[in-house]
């Protein structure tokens, strides 16, 4: 097992086929890898995902042994048994999947778990529930990559998560490069960014920024 460490939080690259069109999944996330992030979530959804079935679950075993190979941890969304046949080290929920004790009880001590949390109540509740290693928490600013998002909270919206908790929270939604610096000044121990990452022209320093901003 993979031993949760919130420094994987800082620069955290969340990306599926669905938001690399016209591009290979593996060639952007091989290319991230090379950058330095410092976790990988695998969230292939939606309509415009191109990867069903078996081709799923090859691609996802592909990504997760690249990550191996650099020594950063694969994160799963959503998908428990996908989790387990990938030998992922951490699984990541939103409020309105698997509901988290039922993902805890099956597969905490096998791997770390992330819960999505935009406001206080959840913020409170999640806090009462032992397993849970870190929040997903925003959108900080609008995006356009989650069609199902919650209302934007902002910076200061952010800052008041951070501050209820003693879990380490990753900030999420439509982050930019020149928003990372305020992103870390709320406390929030990373960024996670889909197309900040899948859709730079220069990966490299896009990555670079996220790292810096956090160090």
């Amino acid at each position: 097992m993979t031993v949760f460490n919130a420094d994987f939080l800082k620069a955290y690259f969340v990306c599926g086929s669905q938001d690399v069109p016209g591009k290979s999944l593996v060639a952007v996330v091989q290319a991230a890898l090379d950058a330095g992030i410092t976790a990988y979530q695998f969230r292939d959804k939606g309509p415009q995902s191109t990867l069903t079935g078996e081709t799923r679950r090859k691609t996802a075993q592909r990504l997760r042994d690249m990550c191996a190979d650099a020594g950063v941890p694969f994160i799963v969304d959503d998908d428990v048994a996908l989790a387990q046949q990938t030998a992922a080290d951490g699984i990541h929920v939103g409020q309105s999947d698997q509901q988290i004790q039922s993902v805890v009880e099956t597969v905490g001590g096998a791997m770390f778990i992330g819960l999505s949390c935009s406001n206080a109540t959840e913020i409170k509740a999640a806090d009462q529930i032992a397993g849970i290693d870190y929040y997903g928490s925003g959108p900080v600013f609008p995006t356009g990559s989650k069609a199902d998002a919650d209302p934007v909270i902002g910076l200061a919206g952010l800052k008041s998560l951070v501050a209820m908790t003693s879990r380490p929270i990753v900030a999420i939604g439509g982050i930019q490069v020149d928003q990372v610096d305020a992103v870390m000044k709320t406390g929030a121990k990373g960024s996670a960014v889909i197309s900040m990452i899948a859709q730079s022209d220069d990966i490299a320093a896009t990555v670079a920024k996220m790292r810096a901003a956090h160090e």
